[in-house]
């Protein structure tokens, strides 16, 4: 390859002897190659590659490119694959597979330079201190496992786009009691407040609630008690919330990670998952100081006080001694039937508030259309009435345990007459002389004696007999000699009768 510093040489000798041959040969190229670079006003280095406009075979979709290109131009979704499908189905025999890459690339070509144009993303500058962006993300695909039982979970993540600083708070739902508490959680753990808040369009946590006008008049509250300005993207256009959901992906690959290198998935409870996921959020933060340091100077200060976002309701307690409570169902204790009482719902639970004082609180379904039916709640009535509990609509949740569900069909299998009236007495029980008791015992006596006598129970309890201890099984640490002896012995085949 000739050099430009060739060329030079080549035009300087030629300049001081006027002899081609000679300037040729002290340039080190032929004189056929001199004469072309003294034609030329162009070093090699200005000419560039030469693009070859020619083909060296001829294109088989030339016949049939009017009709791919109308396809195209009618749905430009469509991919190569498909259309080659295609052609291979209305010219059958015309077309092998080995031909798909040719197909690939002319389409290729042809929306660069006539399909239709693309769409354009435009980087943002971002100020210190301007906006904060937050949004929910699933997490159940992570397969987290919380005392051997799947954790379906979400978290609401919060981004601040100039630093990247995040952080976030497990929810079960995308409602505004969930929206309200991790957005508190994360300003209060950041120490500030930046000017604006953009999410999405929240169509999700305004769909969970009767009354849409309601959730907006809350959520305007929220915003000016923070002095915040509320931004929503437009409609399918994710991507202008697009440094939270980036981040969405980063986080749960990074957690993804550390459960990994943790070496399980599962954990004894809520509050060491919870603590898990925040020394993720410390790792990612680490190395982002210098940029939140930027940011906290800037961020107007904090309210006096949290936002008090908890839901309160009035319902009336049903004949049933049950509430119906954001589409779902709960028992309350049957001394409320008839009552009016307050509900306080967060994100996680409900509080029962009557005459000024709790009397009962307990976990927030998730979804809708479920139920909730405490057998504590309902107990004396169903031991007055033992006919309704064959058919009561929530039965089921009647069964405490499977040694519960196990006694009830052993009853049954015995007696089916008297099964119903049987079990209540052993509801009964637990909830006298608690459930943990009334369960060990139920384990004791189908395991060793294959029957259930809610009475001989009873006796048992009232008179605070002690329950016998698990039976505890050793087993010493094996030999690996053992295994080496197995090994090392010869194998002698058994005699093989021939008949």
């Amino acid at each position: 390859m000739v050099t430009d510093q060739q060329v030079r040489r080549l035009r300087k000798f030629y300049q001081s002897t006027g002899r081609l041959v000679v300037a040729a040969a002290k340039a080190g190229m032929s004189e056929k190659t001199a004469r072309k670079y003294l034609q030329s006003q162009e070093l090699p280095s200005e000419q560039g590659a030469r693009v070859r406009r020619y083909r060296t075979r001829s294109d088989p979709f030339d016949e049939v490119w009017p009709e791919v290109e109308k396809l195209l131009k009618a749905t430009p979704g469509l991919r190569a694959v498909t259309i080659f499908e295609y052609l291979q189905r209305t010219v059958p025999g015309r077309f092998q597979d080995g031909q798909l890459r040719t197909l690939q690339r002319r389409i290729k070509a042809w929306r660069a330079t006539a399909g239709p144009a693309r769409e354009v993303f435009f980087p943002q500058k971002h100020t210190p201190g301007e906006m904060c962006q937050s949004d929910f993300t699933h997490m159940s695909k992570l397969g987290v496992t919380i005392a051997g039982e799947a954790f379906r979970h979400m978290v609401y993540h919060f981004v601040l786009p100039y630093s990247n600083w995040e952080t976030g708070t497990i929810c079960f739902s995308e409602s505004f009691e969930s929206l309200s508490e991790g957005l508190q959680n994360a300003l209060w753990e950041l120490g500030g407040v930046p000017k604006v808040h953009r999410t999405d369009r929240l169509t999700t946590a305004v769909h969970k609630t009767d009354h849409p006008e309601e959730f907006t008049r809350r959520y305007r509250g929220f915003l000016d008690h923070y002095r915040l300005e509320g931004r929503k993207i437009q409609a399918g256009e994710p991507h202008e919330n697009g440094d939270v959901e980036q981040s969405h992906y980063r986080f749960k690959d990074a957690v993804d990670q550390a459960l990994m290198l943790r070496g399980s998935h599962d954990f004894t409870d809520f509050s060491s998952y919870r603590e898990f996921l925040r020394g993720v959020f410390a790792q990612r933060n680490a190395g982002r100081q210098d940029r939140l340091a930027e940011e906290l100077a800037v961020l107007r200060p904090l309210p006096r006080r949290r936002l008090e976002t908890r839901q309160k309701l009035t319902v009336r307690v049903s004949k049933s001694s049950t509430i119906r409570v954001a589409k779902n169902v709960y028992s309350v204790h049957s001394r409320l039937v008839g009552e009016r009482v307050t509900v306080i719902m967060s994100a996680q639970a409900l509080e029962i508030w009557y005459a000024q004082r709790k009397v009962d609180q307990f976990p927030r379904l998730r979804g809708d259309g479920k139920h909730r039916i405490e057998y504590r709640h309902v107990i004396d009535s169903l031991i007055r009435k033992p006919g309704a509990f064959e058919n009561y609509r929530y039965r089921d949740d009647l069964f405490p345990s499977t040694n519960f569900r196990m006694a009830h069909d052993l009853l049954k299998a015995v007696s089916p007459g008297r099964a119903s009236k049987q079990y209540l007495k052993l509801l009964a029980l637990a909830a006298d002389f608690g459930e943990g008791r009334v369960e060990e015992l139920l384990r004791i006596h189908l395991a060793e004696r294959g029957n259930v006598d809610p009475d001989a129970l009873k006796v048992i309890l009232e008179h605070g007999e002690c329950l016998p201890a698990p039976m505890e099984i050793a087993v010493g640490a094996p030999s690996l000699n053992d295994y080496d002896r197995l090994l090392s012995e010869e194998v002698v085949p058994c005699p093989v009768a021939v008949h």
